[in-house]
């Protein structure tokens, strides 16, 4: 019972774990529940796998789903048209992961307004309460993770590092600024305020630049931070593909050897990756498992009027993290990649 409308594309449904993941009762049937599941693009591993749990937990709790992507990572707009249709339809619950954490509340409140369930996927909004719930890794621990490996790993030279960043987006939403500051944190660095990319004055890093999370923009800013400063041996990236990019610039540039590439997703393309040491270290989500309980949480809701609730200690649900890397740094909890690739995702 899934339809698809606007940038849609194929849910593929695969087995899922059962009911009562993570202490989420399973549901009664939700027959005439609608449901949308809105992300930033639809070609993105994370993404895809993200739209698959949410197509398999429909199908088997009876929910019409309907899925919307931006043309691309920052597409604005074409949310908040998917978010106006969801509205107009009548959709009992709206899964989302904003492009733009901030500019995408207004819209998001209208919805709320209309008695629709709204749940942020990965990406909190800004501010977080602006949607009923968020789903989402604990993206500052997921870059506090790698900071730690990769301090660990230089040891006394971590002291002597050059560091380049990579970012998604000039607009810097949530989950951008997280991981960032994560790692920041991790490695050692005084961030100055936590809530912004680029203010702080450590002389070990050599600059920012956004990648639009693809390899074309890590390519990109991985060449124009290289411009700045040769000597880069640490490469924070935003996610997998954007690591990816940014290997190939070192590789074209004969800059691999000595560099420590760390990253945010844990999917399979990644995790394979880490294996070939092309990556370092990478912290891995599970989005398939964050779509999967925002369905349920739409069909309780449709049922019951029951609003999910964050995980104690925290005002989201934290769906998990976990560092791999096939060289583990004492202190800094790890598996190896062959763990990771049973684990990973896409």
């Amino acid at each position: 019972m899934i339809r698809h409308a606007l940038l849609k594309t194929t849910a593929t449904a695969l087995a899922l774990a059962g009911a009562g993941l993570l202490g989420l009762a399973q549901p009664a049937a939700a027959q005439e529940v609608e449901a949308c599941l809105i992300t930033k693009t639809d070609i993105n591993p994370f993404f895809v796998k993200m739209r698959e749990g949410a197509a398999a937990k429909a199908q088997e709790l009876g929910v019409r789903l309907s899925t919307y992507a931006g043309r691309v990572d920052g597409d604005h707009e074409t949310q908040v048209q998917a978010v106006e249709s969801c509205i107009a339809s009548g959709a009992k619950g709206i899964l989302i992961t904003a492009s733009d954490t901030k500019a995408i509340v207004p819209v998001v409140r209208q919805a709320r307004d209309a008695g629709i369930l709204v749940i942020a996927l990965d990406t909190p909004l800004e501010p977080i309460d602006a949607a009923d719930a968020t789903f989402a890794t604990d993206n500052f621990k997921a870059g506090e993770l790698i900071g730690q490996w990769a301090a660990a790993t230089l040891g006394e030279e971590a002291a002597n590092a050059r560091i380049a960043l990579l970012d998604l987006s000039p607009s810097q939403p949530s989950v951008d600024v997280l991981r960032n500051q994560g790692f920041l944190t991790g490695f050692g660095i005084d961030t100055k305020d936590i809530n912004r990319i680029g203010d702080e004055d450590d002389p070990r890093i050599v600059g920012n630049d956004v990648t639009s999370g693809n390899e074309e923009g890590g390519r990109r800013a991985m060449e124009n931070l290289l411009q700045r400063d040769p000597d880069i041996n640490v490469v924070y990236t935003i996610n997998e593909p954007s690591a990816a990019g940014a290997y190939e610039t070192l590789n074209a540039f004969g800059k691999t050897d000595g560099v420590l590439i760390v990253s945010v997703d844990g999917g399979c393309p990644g995790v394979q990756n880490v294996s070939e040491g092309i990556i370092g270290a990478t912290s891995q989500q599970y989005p398939l498992l964050m779509a999967s309980l925002g369905i349920e949480a739409i069909a309780r809701f449709a049922e019951t009027g029951e609003l999910p609730e964050p995980t104690p200690g925290l005002d989201f649900f934290d769906t998990g993290v976990t560092l791999i890397t096939d060289n583990p740094a004492e202190g800094v909890e790890s598996i190896d990649s062959e763990k990771g690739l049973e684990l990973c995702w896409g």
